[in-house]
Parts: C-alpha cells; sequence; structure tokens
C-alpha cells in the first residue's frame, strides 16, 4: 500500500507586495501553487497510490472567484480517473465558516466533517482514515482527544491540522500534546499547519510534511509531500519534492576577503551550488553579506553597486533561473567594537547611545519614530520625492536603520584612524 499525505497547499494565494520587487517573475510565482499541485497529482499517477490525504489549508480563504475551486476539481478529476480518492480536512485558512462558495467535488474527494470526528473505512486495504476539519479559523480546542481509539486489525490513521505543542511561527490552532496522539494507538498520523517538513516521531510515524511550495522568503529549502509505503519491510516515509521556486537564503562570508572582486568570486560559487541544488527550478535568493572583514567599507559605501553586480551574477551563472530577491549587507569592520564602545571619548560616547537606541522597546522607538516623522513632513516635499522607501514613522525600520549607521560610522572612524 502506498498513499500520499500533503497539507497546506495554499491554492492560489495571493502573494502580496510582489510588484515591490525588482524583476520579480511575477507570473512564476503566482502560479507557483497551482504547478505544485499539479506535480502532486502527476506524483500520485506516477507512484500509483492508493489514496491521498490533504491535511488542512488546501485553500488559502474564500476565493474571490469560481477559478481556484475549479482549477482544484480539474485537478482530483484525473486522480478520479484513476481511482485515486482524495481525503481532505479543513484548516484555519479554509475552514468551513471562511469559505462562502460551494462547488460539487468530485466524487473521489472527501472533506471531513467538522462537527466531529469522523472515521472513513477502506475495506479493500484494512484502511480506518479518522479526521475532523475546522469549523471556524479559530480552533483553540484540543481535537485529538475527540477522536476515537485505534480500529483493532486495521491500519488506522489520524489527519490533523495542528500546532501540536507549539511550533515558532505558527497560531496555536487545535493545540495538542505528543501523548495524546500516541494514546490513540494510530499508525500513521498525517499533520497540517507548520510549512517546514518535520518528523514528529517515528514509533507510530507522525509527520509535519511542510507545505508544497515556500511562498516567500521564510520558507526556504525543498518543499513536498510524505510517500508513505507499507509493505512486508514495516511502514516508511519519504519526503517528495512538488515545488516549482524554491527560495533561498544565501550567506557569503566576507571574512578574510581581500577585495570586493573576491566577495564576489564567493558569490558566484554560492549562486553556482544554488543552481545545481534547485535541479532546474526557479530560484528565489536573499544574499546576505556577513562577516567582519577590511573589505566592509567599500561594501557599505557602495551598496547599489554591490546589489548590481549580485544580480549580473545571477544572470550569467542561473541563466535566468535565479532571481535575486534581496541584498542585506550585515557586515562589520575588522575591528574591536567593544573597545571602541568602552572608550571614554566622543567615539565611544556616540556609539553608546546608539546601542542603547537599538535595543530599546518600541515605546521608546515610537518616540524618536515620532519625531523624525515630524522632522519629514517640514522638510519641501520635492526633496522627500525621491526616499518613499525610507519609514521614519516605523520603529522597526529604525532600528535596523540605527544598525546601518553604526556600521558605516565604525567604518570611517577606522579609516580616519588608518589614514585610508
Amino acid at each position: 500500500m502506498k498513499f500520499l499525505h500533503a497539507a497546506d497547499i495554499h491554492l492560489d494565494s495571493p502573494l502580496r507586495g510582489l510588484d515591490r520587487y525588482d524583476g520579480a517573475p511575477i507570473d512564476q510565482i503566482r502560479g507557483a501553487t497551482r504547478k505544485a499541485l499539479e506535480n502532486l497529482v502527476s506524483l500520485a499517477l506516477e507512484e500509483e497510490v492508493n489514496f491521498v490525504i490533504i491535511a488542512g489549508d488546501l485553500f488559502d480563504g474564500d476565493w474571490p472567484d469560481f477559478n481556484t475551486g475549479l482549477f482544484f476539481v480539474s485537478q482530483m478529476s484525473r486522480l478520479g480517473d484513476r481511482d485515486i480518492p482524495v481525503y481532505v480536512v479543513r484548516g484555519n485558512h479554509d475552514a468551513e465558516n471562511k469559505m462562502s462558495r460551494k462547488l460539487p467535488w468530485p466524487q473521489n474527494v472527501h472533506f471531513f466533517s467538522s462537527k466531529k470526528p469522523e472515521s472513513i473505512t477502506i475495506d479493500n486495504l484494512d484502511v480506518v482514515i479518522h479526521g475532523q476539519s475546522y469549523a471556524a479559523q479559530k480552533v483553540t480546542d484540543d481535537l485529538a482527544l475527540g477522536y476515537p481509539a485505534a480500529v483493532p486489525g486495521k491500519f488506522n490513521i489520524g489527519i490533523l491540522h495542528t500546532s501540536l505543542d507549539g511550533r515558532p511561527g505558527h497560531a496555536s490552532y487545535a493545540p495538542t500534546m505528543l501523548n495524546v496522539l500516541k494514546s490513540k494507538s494510530y499508525d500513521y498520523w498525517a499533520l497540517g499547519h507548520v510549512h517546514k517538513r518535520e518528523l514528529i516521531s517515528d514509533e507510530p510515524l507522525i509527520v509535519f510534511p511542510g507545505n508544497i511550495q515556500g511562498r516567500h522568503i521564510k520558507e526556504t529549502g525543498s518543499k513536498g509531500c510524505e510517500l508513505v509505503t507499507l509493505d512486508n519491510d514495516g511502514i516508511r516515509t519519504e519526503h517528495r519534492p512538488l515545488d516549482v521556486l524554491r527560495w533561498k537564503l544565501l550567506d557569503v562570508e566576507a571574512n578574510e576577503a581581500m577585495d570586493l572582486d573576491e566577495v564576489f568570486e564567493r558569490t558566484a560559487k554560492s549562486l553556482d551550488a544554488t543552481v545545481k541544488e534547485a535541479e532546474d527550478r526557479l530560484s528565489a535568493v536573499r544574499v546576505r553579506f556577513r562577516g567582519k572583514s577590511k573589505v566592509h567599507d567599500a561594501i557599505v559605501t557602495k551598496p547599489d553597486t554591490v546589489r548590481q553586480n549580485v544580480r549580473s551574477l545571477a544572470i550569467e551563472y542561473g541563466n535566468g533561473s535565479v532571481w535575486i530577491e534581496n541584498v542585506i549587507i550585515e557586515t562589520s569592520a575588522a575591528v574591536d567594537i567593544a573597545a571602541l564602545k568602552a572608550g571614554n571619548d566622543p567615539v565611544g560616547e556616540l556609539l553608546r547611545e546608539l546601542e542603547h537606541l537599538k535595543v530599546s522597546d518600541a515605546d521608546s522607538l515610537g518616540t524618536l519614530a515620532g519625531e523624525l516623522q515630524a522632522l519629514r513632513q517640514k522638510i519641501p516635499a520635492e526633496l522627500t520625492e525621491a526616499i518613499d522607501g525610507i519609514r521614519l514613522g516605523d520603529p522597526e525600520y529604525l532600528r535596523r536603520l540605527l544598525a546601518d549607521v553604526e556600521s558605516q560610522l565604525i567604518s570611517r572612524i577606522v579609516n580616519l584612524e588608518t589614514g585610508s
């Protein structure tokens, strides 16, 4: 027996704000979730699986029109033509009360009830699948507590969209504990909600497959589903990639680099490796320069030149398969910053004040933001038209800006001391 376990498809997720990015392949990114779903269906057909499980957040929310639902129907019909059933629970994004538009689903698709746990028996496979959909977005009860005990003599699968015992960056929906899941004596728990693949337990197998397509830079790496196989050797699961666009955070260390050319050589090698790892997929890459380096000043004084060089390298080594989402500069001067800050001189005093502002709470930064915003409003409009990206009223933006100010200030102090 074989089946696929997928979750968090977020079909037609809007991916707002893409137009802010220079040269973004908008059409490819917006169509990525559809293509990933097509890949899921193609994998199911290729592997000749017995059924497919989708553990919540199939949709990203209510559809603006019926096209999203019709696309899903067309893909499920491909499976229906091969008598492959699909079992779906609704999650927080596509909860029962969030979806106002309805379509008649293909006969091979079953959405689990949101009123109580439901059990579906597949007699020819000796399989029982237990699941419950979300009735509303904010489900704070432990749904797993209400799931029935395993049916003796059957292979029992539980489907649950859950934060489990708390996962960083994910809302606490349908929270439960590992011991609760194990107490049901199921053979496999097909979880959803967490967008990063995670094997929670080997016995029984409890798995978050992650989402099938990364949607932004916080969702890096290979994305896909689980291919679960049960044979005479037991049960096993393996990750199968489905994504068509892969997000990558690429750290380039500037330590011990002699000049910018050496930094760009390191960048080129890393981009080349990224292209090979992506295996013909489009790569959305954020390049981050890090480390203490003597070329820090050359980097921070000409950030636009550095960014354009990186984009040029992406064109050369990616041949159209790499898009640079952003270039972040986090290098620092190769000096004893702690000693500078401890100095009893104007430089030390200024650096200590900057450090204090960087770690200040939101209220303190909010006061500074308000003062700067008021100052900007006094500047003639024609002088501020070119700085629309500067958000002086945003405390978190100011925190990042202060870090840049400190970095450039230290670099200039070092240059003055060395006469360079």
